[in-house]
C-alpha cells in the first residue's frame, strides 16, 4: 500500500456500553470489552493490537463518518457535537462512540490533487 493523501479527518471509535448484560462473552462476537478504543482515517478502524472492528458495525459507521468528511454536522443526525455520536451496533448489543478530529488536510474532492 502506498498512502499518498493526508487525510482530512481521524476517527475514533469506543466501546462504551452494552445494551443488555456486563460481559462480552455469548453477547458480542467480536469480543467488545467497555474502553476498547479503534481508530483511522480513511480505512477500517482498528485497535492497539491490529485488531479490526466489528464488520456489521462498518456497515453502520461508514455513512457517518462520510457524513463528517463532507462538512456536516453530526447534531443533525442525533450526534451530541458536530463530531460525535453515540452509535449502537447492529446485533443491538454494543454501545460505541463515533468521535472525529479535523487533521487540517485538504478534502478529498475539492483538493484538486488531479490538477
Amino acid at each position: 500500500m502506498k498512502k499518498w493523501y493526508d487525510e482530512e479527518y481521524e476517527f475514533t471509535v469506543e466501546v462504551t456500553g452494552f445494551l443488555r448484560g456486563e460481559r462480552t462473552e455469548r453477547y458480542c462476537r467480536n469480543g467488545g470489552e467497555i474502553g476498547d478504543k479503534y481508530t483511522c482515517t480513511y480505512g477500517c478502524p482498528v485497535n492497539g493490537e491490529g485488531q479490526g472492528i466489528c464488520s456489521k458495525l462498518m456497515t453502520v459507521l461508514f455513512p457517518v463518518m462520510e457524513a463528517v468528511r463532507s462538512g456536516g454536522d453530526l447534531e443533525n443526525i442525533g450526534g451530541d457535537g458536530k463530531y460525535s455520536k453515540n452509535i449502537v451496533c447492529p446485533d443491538g448489543c454494543v454501545v460505541f462512540r463515533l468521535t472525529a478530529k479535523k487533521l487540517g488536510g485538504q478534502n478529498f474532492f475539492k483538493g484538486k490533487f488531479s490538477d
